[in-house]
């Protein structure tokens, strides 16, 4: 079976945020009758997206993620920094969701000379 696998940004009850790998499992479902079957995950609601620009160069200090969301990096290359010090670098095609909306939060930052483009899909 298929997964997807992404990072997670999250705070503890003490506000601190963590980062931690995470994976979807994918079923393989009939998605699209009468195509043929297809790995997917489960259904879930969204409430909206977005698409942003981190222009190079940019960085966002210390912030709490203002909605639950999916991030879906489509180009550019960025680095997260949580609470507990940890950092990690995403890229194109890597997948984080942002669910540190308490506390202190998190920074990013532009890596390089490109923009970071992103999709975002919020969720409750």
């Amino acid at each position: 079976m298929s997964s997807i696998e992404y990072i997670r940004i999250f705070a503890d009850a003490d506000g601190c945020s963590h980062c931690r790998k995470e994976s979807i499992e994918l079923k393989s479902i009939h998605y699209a009758p009468p195509a043929a079957s297809l790995n997917t995950t489960a259904l879930t609601k969204a409430d909206s997206s977005v698409f942003l620009e981190l222009p190079a160069a940019w960085h966002g200090d210390w912030h709490p993620t203002p909605v639950r969301q999916w991030l879906i990096l489509m180009s550019g290359c960025c680095e997260f920094e949580v609470g507990d010090g940890e950092r990690f670098i995403c890229k194109a095609g890597d997948v984080v969701l942002l669910d540190d909306t308490t506390g202190r939060g998190h920074k990013t930052w532009v890596l390089g000379e490109e923009s970071v483009l992103i999709s975002a899909i919020h969720f409750s």
